[in-house]
């Protein structure tokens, strides 16, 4: 049965991670795998989290299943923490998934059989397993413009010239914030503007928020998803607590499905549940355990706050530091793009041979696409790596 599969493509992030793990080398920097770390190099456990799992241990008193749709408290939490406020809140149904990405999985086995012939629109360049779900669900991928690789920037008119051309038999996936892999965010004007393309030619919004709180603030990063979901009939919805929970290996998330009613978000809750059911059945339970907890308690609820506030201004701080030493040491103004850039994620404007150097010659791992994680650095390692990325240039 197996002898004539063909030799696997390895994936290019979590490969890179295996060879970081393997390199001997002291000075070794990771900057590939999208996880944040504190100043000592550490990946934490939020203190929030922390205390709720506290919580949970001591009164949990079985491991029975959960259900289909995981843990209702948490999808409530959820739409709770990313809705509340917009007319979208009255007419959205959700189910825990693993992870986000086993949401944007479940999205996209239902536009599969809502509309066979869908194609899904994503930004050029995108997140990596954007497209692998997308056509392993039997769904046509298309790219519209984004990123300006001159300007680092959003390239908000191409990107509207392209998204015209999508219509009531396409859905365009968007970012809700910290796009990954550029760090480049669409201002809230342009979410407004896709949302009347969206309004006039019947497309479906599809937004990944993966990022929430990592940007600017969690209430700014979330404003330009909240307009969409205001003023559109249907979207659809993942939410990631990997980043901002802390919760990488508890893979908990979330997918939301925004209907014109309540009755039409509940059906497609339905096919949700019954796509769930023949893939994993249902959802880890610890991590929505835990986020549950936290946002159900205020004093949990405003730690978590406090904390992802201090991530936040963590990551900008390395960026500023970052620029600051690349601007003074080599009088270079070449990279002062990442400061402007938001959340974890900055593509260098490298090439795949210059960012090869950089882990063959000096062990400082990121992708070959020229994405680094600013969110693995630690402030000691700053220096080195700014001497490295310039000896490559």
């Amino acid at each position: 049965m197996f002898s004539h599969l063909p030799t696997p493509t390895l994936d290019t992030i979590i490969s890179l991670s295996a060879a970081y793990k393997k390199d001997t080398r002291a000075n070794k920097v990771d900057l590939g795998i999208g996880v944040y770390k504190n100043s000592d190099g550490v990946t934490p456990i939020m203190r929030a989290v922390q205390q709720a799992q506290d919580i949970v241990v001591a009164s949990q008193t079985t491991k029975a299943y959960v259900g289909i749709a995981g843990c209702e408290e948490f999808n409530q939490s959820m739409v709770d923490l990313v809705l509340k406020g917009t007319s979208a809140y009255e007419r959205v149904a959700t189910i825990q998934t693993p992870g986000a990405s086993g949401g944007l999985r479940m999205f996209a086995d239902l536009i599969h059989f809502a509309q066979p012939d869908t194609t899904v629109w994503l930004t050029n360049p995108s997140y990596v397993n954007h497209a692998p779900i997308m056509e392993a669900a039997g769904l046509r991928v298309k790219y519209y413009a984004y990123f300006n690789p001159v300007t680092k920037t959003v390239d908000t008119e191409a990107m509207l010239r392209d998204l015209a051309q999508a219509g009531p038999n396409d859905v365009v996936l968007l970012h809700g914030c910290c796009h990954n892999p550029t760090g480049a965010d669409m201002s809230l004007d342009a979410w407004q503007s896709v949302t009347e393309l969206a309004q006039a030619n019947g497309f479906m919004p599809f937004v990944d928020a993966a990022y929430l709180g990592f940007g600017d603030s969690y209430e700014q990063d979330a404003a330009g998803l909240r307009f969409m979901a205001d003023n559109v009939d249907e979207m659809m919805l993942t939410v990631s607590c990997s980043k901002n929970f802390g919760l990488y290996r508890e893979r908990t998330g979330a997918a939301m499905v925004i209907g014109k009613n309540v009755t039409e978000a509940g059906n497609a809750k339905g096919k949700l549940q019954n796509l769930a059911r023949a893939s994993y059945t249902m959802p880890p339970d610890h991590g929505a355990a835990l986020v549950k907890t936290v946002l159900q308690d205020d004093k949990l609820t405003a730690i978590w706050q406090q904390e992802l506030v201090e991530m936040q201004q963590r990551l900008l701080s390395l960026r500023q530091t970052l620029c600051r030493e690349l601007r003074n040491t080599y009088n270079t103004a070449q990279f002062d793009f990442i400061e402007q850039h938001k959340g974890m994620f900055t593509v260098l404007g490298l090439s795949p041979q210059q960012m090869t150097r950089l882990r063959e010659e000096f062990a400082i791992y990121g992708v070959t696409d020229g994405r680094i994680n600013v969110a693995g650095l630690t402030e000691s390692d700053i220096p080195y790596v700014a001497e490295s990325i310039m000896k490559v240039c």
